[in-house]
């Protein structure tokens, strides 16, 4: 058996699953009702239609069992699975993550691309606007870098925007990264992130996705795979979001699984802020830096000492609380205006500042 496959059932057994998991209408929780029933997914592939409508399965869930396209599909996994780097995790497997495995709908099937040990590893999910300001980016680098650094697994869903600048910081730290794609492996969405997960599968990190390697975008999955970002993770910091956001559906969904959620304030006149602010009224914690989130996840052990982020100057904390314009910042710090003007250009030279429609935001990190 080849080191990819499951140390749980035999490869006909795996082409099986392969199979059972290509079907229409077999989610996660029917998939298990099937290997219950049966005892194994081959047994379930060969029992009577009338079986599977019993079990309360659609017709042509039963039906798809013959379609070469059900068998070529299982058959081309096969194949992807002994390339190296690319692996299945199986539900019923030792090393399948002890978070997920939590959830009553976690995904039987997980395929993998690049370090499947990650999984195990302590998480934390940073999600945020695809379409995020610049100061959101900054402050998701921000805190992704220094996350890392502090040993921990960023975990995020490859999305444009803060997802991706989550995912960059902490492979430039030198930390490690998971993606959760909402299609398969080889349908990678959006494609402008192809050499980002190309580079996080060959640097110790990891791309993952519960679909079929071929199973292109789908609007509803990628919500689904929120559940998995949330699952695998000890806490989700939401750094932008609208009240429209797909990052709020990972912070309830987080709220739910009974893990720590994060938000990130920011100005009251922007849109993006909107979400976090939401989060924060329903009990997210309200973060404006890294120890806050480090205090909170106290007991977990192995970790290394977080570079200290709390800003050096008193304009950067200001700033970190909200943006400011110049002549607030003179209010608020008690400084004269000129004297204000001369520190913020130092900082914006020093890149722990930037200024966008008259505005000063803080970089933190």
């Amino acid at each position: 058996m080849s080191a990819q496959l499951s140390s749980a059932c035999s490869p006909a057994e795996l082409e099986a699953r392969l199979r059972l998991h290509r079907l229409p209408d077999i989610g996660p929780r029917r998939f298990l009702t099937l290997l219950q029933a049966f005892g194994s997914a081959s047994a379930a592939l060969s029992a009577p239609a009338s079986a599977w409508r019993a079990l309360g399965l659609s017709a042509s869930s039963a039906e798809a069992r013959r379609s070469p396209l059900v068998r070529d599909g299982a058959a081309a996994a096969m194949a992807w699975l002994e390339r190296p780097d690319q692996h299945l995790l199986m539900w019923d497997e030792p090393a399948y993550p002890a978070l997920l495995a939590e959830l009553n709908d976690a995904p039987p099937l997980l395929f993998i691309a690049g370090n499947p040990a990650l999984l195990e590893k302590p998480q934390l999910a940073i999600v945020g606007s695809r379409r995020a300001s610049r100061p959101a980016l900054d402050t998701a680098a921000a805190f992704a870098r220094t996350l890392a650094q502090a040993g921990f697994v960023i975990t995020s869903g490859l999305a444009l925007g803060v997802d991706g600048a989550a995912h960059q910081a902490a492979l430039a730290a030198g930390g490690q990264t998971i993606g959760v794609l909402g299609t398969g492996l080889e349908k990678l969405y959006p494609q402008r992130h192809r050499a980002l997960a190309s580079a996080m599968a060959a640097q110790g990190s990891a791309v993952i996705s519960e679909f079929p390697l071929d199973a292109g975008p789908v609007a509803a999955n990628f919500p689904r795979r929120n559940r998995i970002i949330s699952g695998l993770s000890l806490g989700v910091l939401v750094v932008e979001a609208s009240l429209a956001s797909g990052s709020l559906i990972t912070a309830r969904l987080a709220a739910e699984q009974g893990r720590e959620v994060y938000a990130i304030p920011g100005s009251i006149h922007h849109p993006g802020a909107k979400g976090c602010h939401q989060l924060i009224r329903d009990g997210a914690l309200l973060v404006e830096n890294i120890e806050q989130i480090l205090e909170s996840l106290r007991g977990w052990q192995n970790l290394a000492p977080a570079t200290a982020c709390a800003p050096a100057h008193p304009l950067l904390a200001l700033l970190l609380a909200a943006p400011q314009t110049s002549e607030g910042l003179a209010r608020s710090s008690g400084q004269p205006l000129s004297q204000v003007l001369a520190s913020l250009t130092e900082l914006e030279l020093d890149g722990r500042v930037c200024n966008e429609a008259g505005r000063w935001f803080a970089r933190p990190g």
